[in-house]
């Protein structure tokens, strides 16, 4: 990868090099060097954006990220090669090298504030909250959502310590089914017996014991395991799955999770192969897709 340094900036400007910042435009208006450009590697557009700054492919672009740790620039810059830009580099170092070289830099009058969280418990936000499904069978495969009662999320030191989520199985949806009957046939036999049993356990719960980082080094979404126990028609069985806790700007924080269930570990055996036998067109994969999206604001 071509790089650059700030020392070598100094002269590349004057033969009329453009550096672009490939950060959000928030952290753009909040400090970038003078002069530079904003062209967010992040966003869709951003071929588009550098072609309207530099409309010749054989301009000189140097491009600088926040820190030159991550793949920001370098992605940038394998982009603007791939689209015919002939002379692309990367500051070393970034917008803090930058700094650190005393290179003059233009700041908003308002600082971005940091993603971080107080120690404590946050309530999650059960009208931002979801959980969604998918189920499958030979032909065919069905999806919808959960609601989301309540529960909270315990954070210390930046991480997630402990919590729970309560699930409310009587709000079962199918999203689907366009047809009323057939969808109204779908969420009577997911309410039954065969599946949820919801008139006997309308609730379903998740109790984390512990969260695993992926790694100790902080991030801004940090990737880990939740470690805990699901209950589901009274039975409470252990589950570990992969999550991203993410803190917010604002303070609240953010949680997401992607995994499948065993359905008959719960009892909810209906079409199985594992249990009957010549199921025919009536088998159903024992697999459950689950995909959570959690919002959690201080108490």
């Amino acid at each position: 990868m071509k790089t650059t340094t700030c020392a070598q900036l100094k002269e590349q400007l004057t033969s009329g090099a453009l550096v672009i910042d490939v950060m959000t435009p928030e952290d753009y208006a909040v400090c970038h060097l003078a002069g530079a450009h904003n062209a967010c590697i992040y966003e869709m557009v951003f071929l588009d954006r550098v072609a309207e700054l530099a409309p010749d492919r054989s301009t000189e672009l140097i491009l600088y990220d926040a820190t030159g740790n991550t793949l920001s620039a370098e992605v940038a810059r394998d982009r603007l090669v791939q689209a015919g830009y002939q002379n692309v580099s990367v500051l070393e170092g970034g917008l803090a090298a930058l700094k650190a070289a005393g290179l003059p830099i233009d700041t908003g009058t308002q600082a971005r504030p940091d993603a971080t969280t107080a120690d404590g418990s946050y309530a999650i936000d059960t009208e931002r909250s979801s959980l969604q499904w998918m189920g499958r069978n030979l032909n065919n495969r069905h999806h919808g959502t959960v609601a989301v009662q309540g529960g909270e999320l315990v954070m210390r030191d930046g991480r997630l310590t402990a919590g729970s989520i309560v699930l409310d199985m009587t709000s079962i949806e199918n999203h689907d089914l366009q047809d009323p009957y057939w969808r109204d046939l779908l969420l009577r036999h997911l309410k039954s017996e065969d599946f949820f049993a919801v008139d006997r356990f309308p609730t379903a719960t998740f109790r984390l014991i512990r969260w695993e980082p992926e790694s100790a080094e902080f991030s801004e979404a940090p990737e880990g395991t939740a470690i805990g126990e699901l209950t589901i028609r009274g039975i409470t069985r252990p589950v570990a799955f992969p999550a991203i806790v993410a803190p917010q700007e604002d303070g609240s924080v953010k949680a997401h999770a992607h995994f499948d269930i065993d359905r008959t570990l719960w009892d909810a055996g209906y079409g199985s192969a594992k249990l009957f036998e010549r199921l025919g067109m009536h088998l159903v994969h024992d697999l459950v897709t689950l995909e959570l999206f959690v919002l959690a604001v201080r108490k």
